[in-house]
């Protein structure tokens, strides 16, 4: 089982969940956060003044799919997220250990 966690842009957010559950994707778990990376944040002009905003809004998506489900996963994510623009995000694929359902006690790939 892999976990796939990844930060995109909130306005994404819709577009990505559906094309997640299009290829069999059962659930997510959605945050949101803030963050900077090579954009270092902003300038903003507010009722005239000038501010810089050093974190940015985005979205984490957390997903723990079965191993052979994980790269169409990312390479779903990856197409719909994708604006070309810089900010567009990361993903990151962790190896997960064991997964437990909690109301039936199902584990591993059962779990999911």
């Amino acid at each position: 089982m892999k976990l796939i966690i990844a930060a995109i842009k909130p306005f994404k957010l819709e577009e990505v969940r559906e094309a997640l559950t299009a290829i069999g994707v059962r659930g997510m778990m959605v945050t949101e956060i803030k963050g900077f990376g090579s954009q270092s944040g902003h300038t903003e002009i507010y009722r005239g003044a000038e501010y810089t905003v050093n974190f940015v809004p985005k979205v984490k998506l957390e997903l723990v799919v079965s191993d052979s489900l994980a790269e169409q996963v990312v390479d779903a994510i990856q197409k719909t997220a994708r604006t070309d623009k810089i900010g567009d995000g990361k993903v990151f694929v962790i190896d997960v250990e064991h997964a437990v359902r909690v109301r039936t006690g199902e584990t591993n790939d059962e779990a999911l």
